[in-house]
């Protein structure tokens, strides 16, 4: 009876440990998006833009000033060329499908190339847009470009929103389950050409000021013969989703102005949405990557000032030390704003946050691929050695907040994305240019003038 016993409690053991060992998900790498440079988005071609729109009047170009100024936004960023070229008003079908295909397109080749793992050995596709899903879907149109095999799984998500990248993540994994030694492809972009937002509504203006062209494409692996191949693992992940509560759930969505203009609106809530999604997320999330030592004295601190249930991420960020279980922290660079927030409420140093600010200086908001570029970064200073774990955090649409921490398998020095101006960072000043140029137009006496 003690020998059956016995066999039964090491076969469960062993069993746990096989189903562990297959539930891994190894990162084999990751492609960033850099868009051509007659895309660039620089000072002269951002007025042309602005003044090309007759529904602004004085005030909303002083609005439009201030905010492009402290954007933290910088005149290396890209946007569609049908934006570039004046028809942002007449977007068509086929102008939306060619802005994905070429992101899309050019970041799986060089993953492909890269990794020579061939499209035909890839067992699950999952692709993220989300303010863009024809039919065919675009995970359909990788599958036809690629010839991938018959039985490839393939998910096309849309309307996840800036953390649209974890949720896909969090369903390979998922299915990693129950696919042994499989390859998995996340591509994680957004599509802006036709959405660039037309109308004078400012909350809905705030969208062409912050969101610009980026993506990013990843391999994944559960086949631990693979384990020295890869880049990073992923240790844990927690997703939050405020959507029941309808302030958080309005404070970001796309919608239609008054006068019939499409685009995005962002409420003077988002900060409050955001700050009370990540404390929540951070209560599970923390006891899974945080030592028992910083947890004992959390929960100390806690008692003492009677804020153990808080959903606040400023009263928990006053005790919380994330620095003590993870190394670096990936931050999605939505906007100056909830960069200075969340580093303030969770005591990170101007350190911490470089690679969050400097990637949304070159690139911008690009959305879902985003946090890609914030990871780029610090591989290309070469902040990353083997051993070091990495908290993402990503915020978006729902409104969600999506976290996960990644362990760095090897010391990583790629520039990527970053190499024609890796060297040129963190500069002396990310302050726009923009106000050098443009700031007669807080002048008092142009409130008069029409410029249409």
């Amino acid at each position: 009876m003690i020998l059956c016993t016995l066999f039964f409690i090491i076969f469960c053991l062993c069993k746990l440990v096989f189903l562990k060992r297959e539930s891994c998900c190894y990162m084999l790498a990751y492609e960033c998006y850099k868009a051509p440079e007659d895309r660039k988005l620089d000072t002269e071609t951002s007025a042309k833009i602005v003044f090309r729109n007759k529904n602004l009047g004085i005030e909303e170009y002083k609005f439009l000033l201030h905010t492009i100024v402290s954007s933290g936004i910088g005149e290396g960023t890209y946007v569609p060329r049908n934006i570039i070229s004046g028809q942002e008003d007449s977007s068509t079908l086929k102008v939306s499908i060619t802005e994905m295909d070429d992101l899309i397109f050019d970041t799986l080749d060089k993953l492909f190339a890269k990794t020579g793992i061939s499209p035909s050995e890839i067992d699950i596709l999952v692709v993220n847009v989300s303010l863009f899903s024809p039919a065919p879907s675009l995970a359909a149109r990788v599958v036809n470009r690629y010839k991938m095999r018959s039985n490839v799984k393939t998910f096309n998500l849309s309307g996840m929103g800036c953390s649209a990248s974890v949720v896909s993540i969090d369903l390979v994994q998922h299915l990693f389950k129950s696919h042994k030694n499989a390859f998995a492809v996340v591509v994680s972009t957004e599509s802006i050409g036709p959405n660039w937002y037309q109308g004078k509504e400012k909350s809905m203006m705030l969208s062409n000021c912050l969101f610009r062209s980026g993506g990013c494409s990843m391999l994944f692996t559960n086949n631990s013969a693979l384990k020295r191949q890869a880049i990073f693992r992923l240790k844990h992940l927690v997703r939050t989703h405020l959507g029941s509560k309808d302030e958080s759930y309005g404070c970001c969505t796309q919608t239609v102005d008054d006068l019939g203009y499409k685009g995005f609106l962002l409420t003077k809530s988002l900060k409050k949405s955001a700050a009370q999604a990540l404390a929540l997320n951070l209560r599970v999330l923390a006891p899974k990557m945080l030592p028992v030592s910083e947890l004992i004295r959390y929960v100390y601190v806690s008692l003492r000032e009677k804020k153990t249930k808080s959903t606040s991420i400023q009263e928990m960020g006053a005790g919380l030390n994330l620095k003590t279980g993870v190394d670096h922290l990936c931050i999605h660079p939505g906007g100056r704003a909830i960069i200075d927030e969340v580093g303030k409420s969770l005591g990170l140093s101007n350190y911490d946050l470089e690679p969050t600010r400097m990637a949304l200086h070159r690139f911008g908001n690009t959305s879902a691929g985003g946090l890609w570029y914030v990871l780029a970064y610090m591989e290309a200073k070469q902040r990353l050695k083997k051993g070091n774990k990495i908290l993402m955090i990503s915020l978006g649409a729902g409104f969600k907040c999506n976290n996960c921490v990644w362990e760095v398998m090897r010391d990583l020095e790629d520039v990527n994305v970053w190499k024609d101006s890796i060297d040129q960072y963190p500069p002396e000043t990310t302050v726009n240019p923009f106000i050098e140029k443009y700031s007669w137009i807080n002048e008092e006496y142009l409130s008069f003038v029409r410029f249409h």
